[in-house]
């Protein structure tokens, strides 16, 4: 019965630090706290944006991931993800973790036409590395965009 305790206990822990990485994950890059998100990466990350226009999936670092959103969000004045329904699977050192998403993006524009938002989903993969979860596998799933998709050109 300890044992059984024991692992339910240590798998719940587990649970809470993958659920706590994603969300720094999302609470970094919208606070543009660049080393905070690169902390919650893998050395090597499948990073798949496939489903968004123009994406491809390719093996980045963190420092190449970071300078891609610090670059493509930076005429952008506010960033806001919100997440939820997180679904987290365990298998010893590793896991797959899936949430769906929300990720608002705000400029101000001549003509009034200041947001975008992205609505979908995500899929990681983590390992378990001296103690600290880490994100080896970013897909992010689009099911749709609406609003000003060129908000980033708008003056």
């Amino acid at each position: 019965m300890e044992k059984q305790t024991n692992d339910a206990l240590r798998e719940l822990l587990a649970k809470d630090q993958i659920a706590g990485v994603i969300n720094r994950l999302f609470v970094g890059t919208d606070a543009r706290d660049w080393a905070a998100v690169k902390a919650c990466f893998e050395e090597s990350v499948l990073f798949d944006v496939t489903s968004m226009p123009g994406g491809q999936a390719s093996r980045m670092t963190p420092e190449q991931i970071v300078q891609t959103w610090e670059t493509g969000l930076k005429p952008i004045q506010a960033i806001h993800h919100q997440t939820g329904n997180l679904s987290v699977e365990l298998k010893g050192d590793e896991a797959a973790a899936t949430c769906y998403g929300i990720a608002y993006h705000y400029r101000r524009t001549r003509l009034g036409k200041n947001t975008r938002v992205f609505v979908g989903s995500y899929e990681f993969h983590l390992k378990r590395r001296d103690d600290a979860w880490r994100i080896g596998t970013f897909c992010a799933k689009l099911k749709f965009i609406d609003g000003n998709l060129e908000l980033e050109k708008e003056l």
